[in-house]
């Protein structure tokens, strides 16, 4: 098939490896994956394969770029591109690095041995007496609707437990950024998430990433009655680096 331009995954100090070890070469997204080069760019290079008519956003091509991210990660700073980016030709990705090239070296530089861990925190379901107890908005409909039962009494209930379960929940999870005061370089709030009380991102060093699941897991246990929480990283720094750092489209 023939390629429709240049598939984007980041940029690179020009001396970043590609591979490690035994292995034979770094490869991405498509079917057959693609061979992944560096395009050189000054003392940067930008990581890229061929890019083909039909991508899509697959679960196999999705992976394809987190692992190459992560696996460059590994031997030095990225700064990465969200999946699905192309550009027309090598000429157009050249023309963007070089004129942004000192804030690429910026971002390098800030990114070095760092990863990004999300946190994403819902609220409990399971606890309707201790809200009840809390929340005097909920016991009062709760006995409006054992006074005046009905379809429509109900689902004022249902709301309303509902939204008594976020409060209770983003209450707890505003306390969430200072439990890793001093372990995080940077904070970013991501987009809302349906169920979500709290969808944020922390600029970890990779030698905290231990220290920060611990804290993570004993600030879930001490809010158990309250919240959800769920850890994801190390993921490359999407939210650390301003969108599409060399044009492209997605």
């Amino acid at each position: 098939m023939t390629a429709s331009g240049i598939y984007v995954y980041g940029i690179v100090h020009r001396s970043h490896p590609l591979s490690a070890g035994a292995d034979t070469g770094a490869v991405g997204v498509g079917e057959p994956p693609e061979p992944v080069r560096l395009l050189p760019a000054d003392d940067l290079a930008v990581v890229v394969s061929a890019a083909y008519p039909g991508l899509r956003a697959r679960r196999r091509d999705l992976m394809a770029h987190q692992g190459l991210l992560m696996t460059l990660a590994e031997a030095g700073p990225v700064l990465p591109m969200r999946f699905g980016m192309v550009a027309p030709d090598e000429a157009t990705v050249l023309a963007g690095v070089a004129a942004r090239h000192g804030e690429h070296l910026a971002v390098l530089e800030r990114l070095d041995s760092r990863v990004e861990m999300n946190i994403k925190i819902t609220p409990v379901q399971d606890d309707l007496a201790a809200l009840i107890r809390e929340d005097p908005v909920v016991r009062r409909i709760r006995e409006e609707t054992r006074r005046r039962p009905g379809y429509e009494a109900n689902v004022r209930l249902g709301e309303a437990v509902a939204a008594g379960l976020r409060r209770r929940a983003a209450v707890a999870a505003a306390r969430l950024p200072a439990a890793f005061a001093g372990m995080a370089d940077e904070v970013r709030p991501g987009p809302d998430v349906e169920g979500c009380v709290l969808n944020v991102s922390f600029l970890v060093p990779r030698r905290e990433e231990g220290r920060f699941r611990n804290v993570a897991e004993r600030f879930a246990a001490d809010h158990r009655d309250r919240l959800e929480l769920r850890v994801t990283g190390p993921l490359p720094c999407y939210s650390f680096v301003a969108p599409e750092p060399v044009p492209a489209r997605a």
